[in-house]
């Protein structure tokens, strides 16, 4: 997936960020747009590869048993920023409390008190996942921010969100596995090489 990101074309009039977006996805279905720090990130449907990754990477969760009980594993599932008045994002794929219904901000977007996880799949956006979206979600003191990022084949975990970013942040590479904080529910270690795996388009035979 690529993102374009728009900036706001006209600072002395009064707009709505939310109606423009709300207008990009009703002319182009599938597109996933979101608004960070004033401007609209605006992503194509994913690929095969893309959605790939997710399946895999859904597995190790909900064998964990974080898809019952005081969780839920989730794909886009809006978070509401507090990054400005209509900012809010889609994470590919988050973990969140069971309660996560009663944190209804507005625009199918919810408080990220319930989030526990937020993980991103890179595509041709992979800059707003590797540098936007790492303030984003730091600043709203979203625990754990897991990136496959499939252009440099690696995958990040940060933890500890501060003021601009995360205070840890740690990659893995192919051969490696990598176990994420328990803070998310349970105890969940993930092969870095099978999930960068998935997220490769297949050879043909």
């Amino acid at each position: 997936m690529s993102a374009t990101a728009i900036e706001r074309p006209f600072d002395d009039e009064p707009f709505s960020l939310t109606a423009i977006a709300d207008e990009i996805m009703e002319r182009h279905p599938g597109y996933r747009v979101e608004i960070i720090g004033g401007h609209l990130l605006v992503t194509p449907s994913p690929d095969a590869p893309h959605a790939r990754a997710l399946t895999k990477l859904m597995r190790p969760f909900i064998a964990a048993g974080l898809d019952d009980g005081d969780t839920e594993v989730l794909q886009s599932v809006g978070l509401w920023l507090p990054t400005g008045e209509e900012d809010y994002a889609i994470p590919d794929l988050v973990i969140v409390d069971s309660d996560i219904d009663d944190h209804l901000v507005e625009n199918n977007a919810y408080d990220p008190a319930p989030f526990r996880l937020v993980l991103e799949v890179t595509s041709g956006n992979w800059k707003d996942d590797l540098r936007t979206k790492v303030a984003a979600y730091a600043e709203a003191r979203v625990p754990v921010y897991v990136i496959v990022d499939r252009k440099h084949q690696r995958v990040h975990v940060l933890t500890e969100p501060t003021v601009g970013g995360y205070a840890n942040h740690q990659f893995h590479a192919p051969g490696q596995s990598l176990t994420l904080p328990r803070s998310i529910g349970a105890e969940v270690t993930l092969d870095v090489a099978e999930i960068l795996t998935a997220g490769r388009p297949k050879k043909s035979d």
